[in-house]
């Protein structure tokens, strides 16, 4: 636990440093869904529009009524002018209630967007990452992965629900009422824009430091995910060593962090309204001044619609001011959401990125039947006979049939190029043969079975399934020729009989229970509240280890496949019920090729070949009466004089 102090409590900080908003993410995120939703995405946008639009002609029709209402003053005639006061009130009530109902199209279609956009980006992540290498597992933490889907997901929920409409509306009425302020006053919009001027630079000011730190509140909240899940997933551990204190203080850390980056950005976030905001009212008040000044010196005004300065064009513009300046606070405090949100949709895309496992197979598995000549053809019914459908480039297809030979030619393999762990390994399995492996800790025995299974591709050499070279072999079904029972049992939240069942989804429940009794899973089963229908939680927690392994056995039973991969499969079974598993595995291993690891040496004495690897080395091999004859490291770990670390 020593090390989750160290590398905990830096990792936030050194992680987060220098995180700047990605390029080209913005983009890509419009394009996901522009895919997503490619109708009701443009109807989306338009219905913006209007509603924007709409926002900002108001100050128009308040010009022409203001004049109508002066020169109805100057020339006292009330009724000349009132029909056209209401014909513009008419149709400002028509246009507000067309901005009514696209606001509110508006609305509902972008809570569809999101949601939908989000359910079909987690299903799009979710489905890449069943197509990411086990290496890609072996080097992100757990809860990183985790924070994906939560933390990530909901900082794209508000860039897409909240910041993206409302800059876009702020933006729209933003240009529309600069339109509306020239045609007005060039004077007066110039005033304006300084006061913009403004506004900008402190919005800069507040914004580029704010960023700094939600950036790295995105990383310091991935990284506490990480770490809740390591420390839920260690609470046994923690508890019987007594690490509770050392824990809080882990967490105290990892949180001050979240706390220091969360803090300093919102203390800068949350000066910017009050500044611009009062920002805008200065330049409420410059204009007003301005404006009144130039009208009552009688200046000429410098404008596109030739009016003269008068109060029908002070008054709408000092609205239009108040207005502008809201639309440019409503542009500023998004952009920390923004930045937020684009941290998030990197993080995203950058597990979209990642590289799928390459799979160059070409050669398949398919369920075959044996003609009268004795040749082999392919059938959809399943015939308990499996063969490899092998095409060529002629045009020819040839089927082998699946018989569970497996060899190793001067196999080299390191996780890293700078350092491997297996060295010249040559090792042949003929069907049915039993072949164990024995050795230390970190000697490459489960290396060589995740080989097998091609967790990893080989550096050097040559394996061959069935005198095929298993690069040839599509990896799916490479992996379904092949049956694993792990030391680490995993179970999923579901009955009993699910989680046989997930060895074969095919198999019935006759089937599922046979695999059971040979596995010896039965007994214990039948004595469960609720049987085979009993349900699983948090990785089977209500059983017992031993329990636990039974059903791993018996889960591997039910997929039946030629060849057999048992890391470590009676660890944590006791010595009686070892016993009574033993038979099972013996009748599951029968006429199957049987890959063994084991540390009881007692589990693997009837094998018909065993190698002892030392470093990646195999340094002897043969069968139990030929090695203790050697009387070499088998001898001494059989009898004891050498123990396994």
């Amino acid at each position: 636990m020593a090390k989750n102090k160290n590398s905990k409590s830096a990792a936030p900080a050194s992680t987060a440093r220098g995180q700047r908003a990605p390029k080209g993410v913005l983009r890509r995120v419009l394009r996901l869904l522009f895919e997503f939703y490619p109708v009701l995405l443009p109807v989306t946008l338009i219905c913006i529009l209007i509603n924007a639009i709409v926002s900002a002609v108001p100050s128009i029709f308040m010009q022409n009524i203001i004049a109508l209402v002066d020169e109805s003053y100057r020339s006292g005639d009330w009724s000349s002018v009132s029909g056209q006061i209401l014909g513009m009130v008419a149709v400002l009530v028509v246009m507000y209630i067309i901005s009514l109902l696209a606001g509110f199209v508006y609305t509902q279609f972008m809570a569809i967007i999101t949601q939908g956009s989000l359910k079909k980006l987690r299903e799009k992540m979710f489905s890449h990452m069943q197509d990411l290498p086990i290496k890609y597992f072996d080097t992100h933490g757990h809860g990183d992965i985790m924070s994906y889907y939560t933390n990530d997901v909901d900082t794209l929920r508000q860039l897409i629900s909240q910041s993206l409409p409302q800059i876009l509306i702020s933006g729209i009425t933003l240009f529309t009422v600069f339109c509306i302020m020239m045609y007005f006053s060039v004077i007066l919009g110039l005033v304006v824009i300084l006061g913009v001027v403004c506004m900008v630079f402190s919005a800069k000011f507040a914004t580029k430091r704010s960023s700094k730190y939600f950036l790295r509140q995105q990383v310091t909240l991935a990284n506490a995910e990480a770490f809740m899940e390591e420390m839920m997933t260690g609470q046994k551990v923690i508890k019987v060593f007594c690490h509770e204190k050392e824990s809080k203080e882990d967490f105290d850390k990892v949180n001050e962090e979240i706390f220091f980056n969360a803090r300093n950005g919102n203390r800068f976030a949350n000066i910017l309204m009050p500044l611009l905001g009062n920002i805008g009212n200065v330049m409420y008040v410059v204009v007003a001044l301005v404006g009144g000044a130039l009208m009552l010196s009688g200046a000429p005004n410098l404008s596109i619609s030739g009016m003269a300065f008068s109060i029908s064009i002070v008054v709408p513009f000092l609205n239009m001011t108040k207005q502008f300046a809201g639309a440019v606070g409503q542009v500023s405090n998004q952009i920390n959401m923004v930045i937020m949100g684009l941290a998030g949709a990197h993080r995203i895309l950058a597990l979209l990125d990642e590289e799928p496992e390459a799979d160059e197979g070409y050669v398949t598995l398919v369920n075959a039947q044996e003609n009268a000549d004795g040749s082999l053809s392919e059938c959809k019914e399943r015939t308990n006979v499996w063969a490899w459908k092998h095409p060529h480039h002629n045009g020819t297809v040839t089927y082998t049939r699946m018989r569970g030979d497996v060899r190793f030619y001067d196999v080299d393999f390191g996780y890293t190029p700078e350092k491997m762990v297996l060295h010249n390994i040559t090792l042949y399995a003929k069907p049915g043969q039993k072949l164990a492996f024995v050795g230390s800790t970190g000697a490459g025995k489960t290396t060589i079975t995740n080989l097998i299974n091609r967790f990893y591709d080989i550096e050097d050499g040559k394996i061959r399934y069935d005198d095929i070279n298993i690069n040839k072999i599509k990896k799916a079904d490479l992996r379904r020729s092949l049956g694993i029972v792990l030391q680490d049992t995993n179970l999923f939240t579901g009955t009993v009989m699910e989680n046989i069942r997930y060895g074969n989804l095919d198999a019935c429940d006759e089937e599922c229970i046979a695999a059971a009794k040979l596995a010896g899973a039965d007994d214990f089963i039948t004595r469960l509240p609720d049987g085979y229908n009993t349900m699983l939680y948090g990785n089977g927690s209500n059983l017992s280890q031993g329990q636990r392994q039974l059903l791993a056995i018996a889960r591997a039973a039910v997929a039946d496949p030629p060849v057999m991969i048992l890391d470590e499969a009676t660890s944590s079974i006791d010595t009686r019920t070892e016993a009574i598993v033993q038979r099972g595995m013996d009748a599951l291993m029968y006429g199957r090729t049987v890959f063994v690891i084991a540390h009881r040496l007692s589990t693997v004495r009837n094998s018909d070949a065993i190698m002892v690897l030392d470093h990646g080395r195999i340094i002897e091999r043969g069968t139990h009466e030929d090695l203790l004859k050697l009387k070499g490291t088998y001898y001494q770990l059989y009898t004891g004089a050498l123990e396994l670390d």
